[in-house]
């Protein structure tokens, strides 16, 4: 009996026990869904974290900083915890982390093949407003990274590697609610943002004050000791597209390079704080390999990332995330293991006579075997196209609306790649061969008459 002929036989055989087969099938079908749809998700999220380092991000440029915990390395992030403080740290967004210093910056100039460097400038304000409010809210305030395009909600941002204008200010979507709820993000635009900065003087030592208390009394102190004030004002150049899945900060507000470092300068010398930067950006020449460079940085005292390294980060919790969904979909298939197991005993047992007629008609053991394992590919087979098949389906019609809640643009988070596809049909087919082998082995062994004589 050829092959074609036996699996067309145990296609027939199956289309006797239709519930039973589609029952079995379903099991698979299960586990079919869940690895497809891992497998789309992490195509998606692949192609799109590419595409923002290849189209949004300079990849020549390196991210730089003395705190390991920015790039999610040295045990607890910078955020939490007890903290012993140090001279040699700087605070943004109420963490506190180790700060880059001037011989920092200056041994970064120096390495290999490094252009240009720009510290991360951080202004503190003591309140921001918005224009036609009288509400003060509180805000990290820092650079443009020019070397990072974010997507705009409303108005336009300079192209990759262009810097905004000194007057301008680009704010986040996130914070349009609180500053004026139900408006636009368009409403924003053109508006003015005014920052109330306050600098404080140097703690003068106790001799100072004395000196001052002599010479001219508590107003002589009290001059020691002024806070200085002032209110800058900047307008809205564009408001940032609110997204889970952004390269670039959605927590604080961005000023020009120029501006950052006039008012951060403003605000730290003769303290502390002058001087101290939470990361830096080091561009490469172009030609030259930014990973040699960052290997350099690396064994000098700092911790540098390229963008394939924050590519190969994000990629790695991508596959976490994909192993763990699709982890679900294996214990799917282990469960519909044994459902093939059981499904193809109780056939062999249904079918004993069959069987013994069909040796007496001279069909070989191996013959019986193939017939029983093919049933199994079949329900693989069947299985596998049920499970992929709705999740494309699905997938396909839930794209839009993952798309628009994640405003991935014009991104999709589910990719179906065919082959993909094809070959975890394949696998499951051969698990389902392997799961009937045991009943097929069954099948094969009966005695001829006495499979004859069953009833």
């Amino acid at each position: 009996m050829r092959t074609l002929d036996i699996m067309k036989r145990a296609g027939r055989n199956l289309r006797q026990a239709k519930g039973r087969t589609f029952l079995t099938s379903l099991a698979i079908a299960v586990g079919a869904f869940t690895l497809t749809a891992s497998l789309a998700v992490g195509e998606g999220a692949r192609q799109y974290a590419d595409k923002l380092l290849t189209s949004n991000i300079n990849p020549q440029t390196i991210m730089i900083a003395k705190d390991k915990s920015l790039f999610g390395e040295g045990g607890q992030a910078g955020g939490g915890g007890l903290k012993e403080y140090s001279t040699s740290s700087t605070q943004y967004g109420g963490a506190t982390f180790k700060a880059l210093d001037a011989s920092d910056i200056a041994m970064i100039k120096q390495a290999p093949h490094v252009e240009s460097v720009v510290p991360m400038y951080l202004v503190n304000a003591q309140y921001i407003q918005f224009e036609g409010s009288d509400k003060k809210f509180v805000s990290d305030i820092t650079m443009y990274d020019t070397n990072v395009l974010a997507t705009t909600a409303a108005g336009a941002l300079p192209k990759l590697g262009e810097q905004i204008g000194d007057d301008e200010v680009v704010v986040p979507e996130s914070f349009l609610e609180q500053a004026k709820p139900g408006a636009s993000p368009q409403d924003f635009v053109g508006k003015k943002i005014s920052f109330h900065l306050v600098k404080t003087a140097a703690q003068p030592t106790d001799d100072e004050i004395a000196r001052a208390f002599m010479t001219g009394g508590q107003q002589a102190v009290a001059d020691l000791v002024q806070v200085e004030a002032r209110d800058v004002s900047f307008t809205v150049r564009a408001i940032s597209a609110k997204s889970s899945t952004s390269f670039s900060a959605s927590s604080a507000l961005f000023i020009s390079e120029t501006r950052a470092k006039e008012l951060s300068d403003y605000l730290t010398t003769g303290t502390s704080q002058a001087n101290k930067y939470i990361t830096a950006v080091a561009k490469v020449a172009d030609g030259n390999d930014p990973q040699a460079t960052a290997n350099y940085l690396n064994e000098h005292g700092v911790t540098a990332k390229t963008a394939k390294d924050l590519q190969g980060m994000i990629f790695t919790i991508v596959n976490i995330l994909q192993g763990i969904v699709a982890g679900f979909g294996v214990l799917a298939l282990i469960a519909s293991v044994f459902g093939i197991i059981n499904t193809q005993y109780i056939s062999v047992l249904e079918r004993t006579s069959q069987i013994g007629l069909m040796k007496a008609l001279g069909m070989s053991r191996r013959q019986i075997a193939k017939l029983f394992r093919y049933e199994a590919a079949w329900i693989g087979f069947i299985g596998g196209v049920l499970g992929s098949g709705a999740a494309v389906a699905l997938g396909l019609a839930l794209n839009p609306w993952i798309t628009k809640t994640l405003t991935l643009g014009d991104n999709t988070l589910l990719i179906f790649v065919w082959w993909h596809i094809a070959i975890l049909i394949g696998s499951l087919v051969v698990v389902a061969i392997v799961a009937g082998w045991f009943p097929a082995r069954k099948a094969a062994r009966l005695d001829p008459i006495e499979a004859l004589r069953t009833e």
